[in-house]
């Protein structure tokens, strides 16, 4: 995938970004591979848009499902089992002899977010808080609660029929220790999801199949290339 690089106002807030991705012609990619679909069936619609300014990393997630949650009370908190949406990113390390790290970021419907780094699934090491903090975040149904800032509130589980955006503006330093200060020229291995290990129907779909007899989201392998302009 090409991520297009676009211009944005001096003042670049995520609740801009749906409209920016419009603006630049973005295209929306589906996220719809089932890859466990005999334990786990369901398939919520999600779509996502990238695209970055050189210093930020934007993206655009739109989502319909039937049930939602956002029970993660604060940042670095159990996002996953939400309603939530993810994007895994792995620089690039030509002729590496040793595994790279990737970073996981998590985002539930309500905008609260997790960051971790490491090269497997054990032993990640969390994002500072000023990290996260400096990942700005708009929710499509925070902003319905007038509840903003969004990633400090939650939401029951409730079943209905529901449709909702999340916007972020990740900042390079957001992948800390990795030296990349901004995103022009570079290619990143990546995955995107979408789950909700706790909701009433449990899903985990990928932009990019996962060959694995059980649900695993930490499996670089299956990574593939994104080309920043």
């Amino acid at each position: 995938m090409k991520i297009k690089k676009i211009t944005t106002p001096d003042e670049l807030r995520a609740e801009n970004v749906p409209q920016l991705m419009l603006a630049h012609q973005v295209k929306y990619e589906a996220v719809k591979t089932v890859n466990w679909p005999e334990e786990f069936p369901y398939q919520p619609k999600m779509e996502v848009a990238l695209a970055h300014t050189g210093k930020n990393l934007l993206i655009h997630y739109r989502v319909a499902e039937k049930c939602i949650r956002a029970a993660a009370e604060f940042d670095g908190g159990r996002v996953w089992e939400d309603s939530c949406c993810e994007i895994f990113l792995q620089p690039s390390t030509p002729n590496s002899q040793h595994p790279t790290p990737y970073y996981n970021i998590e985002c539930n419907c309500a905008g609260t977010l997790l960051i971790g780094k490491g090269e497997d699934r054990h032993d990640r090491k969390p994002a500072s808080a000023e990290v996260l903090k400096n990942v700005e975040r708009w929710s499509s149904l925070m902003a319905q609660a007038e509840k903003q800032p969004v990633g400090a509130y939650t939401l029951p589980l409730t079943e209905g029929d529901f449709h909702w955006h999340m916007a972020l503006v990740v900042p390079a330093a957001s992948l800390f220790g990795s030296g990349i200060t901004d995103f022009s020229g570079q290619k990143l291995r990546a995955n995107i999801y979408k789950c909700g290990d706790c909701l009433s129907e449990p899903h985990f779909l990928s932009l990019f199949p996962i060959d694995t007899p059980q649900p695993d989201f930490h499996r670089p392998e299956f990574f593939q290339e994104l080309a920043f302009e």
